[in-house]
């Protein structure tokens, strides 16, 4: 089973990107482009 999931950026905190993960994986972490702050930034799953 899959489940969406909502990726955050740590510097502003803007919800950017949703995505989906198997239901047991560990937290997602990934270096994404944040238009907000007009850089790559790590970006993690939301709670």
């Amino acid at each position: 089973m899959r489940e969406k999931v909502i990726l955050i950026c740590q510097d502003c905190l803007s919800r950017n990107y949703v995505t989906t993960t198997k239901k047991g994986d560990p937290r997602l972490e990934v270096k994404k482009y944040c238009p907000r702050c007009n850089k790559y930034t790590v970006h993690k799953q939301s709670k």
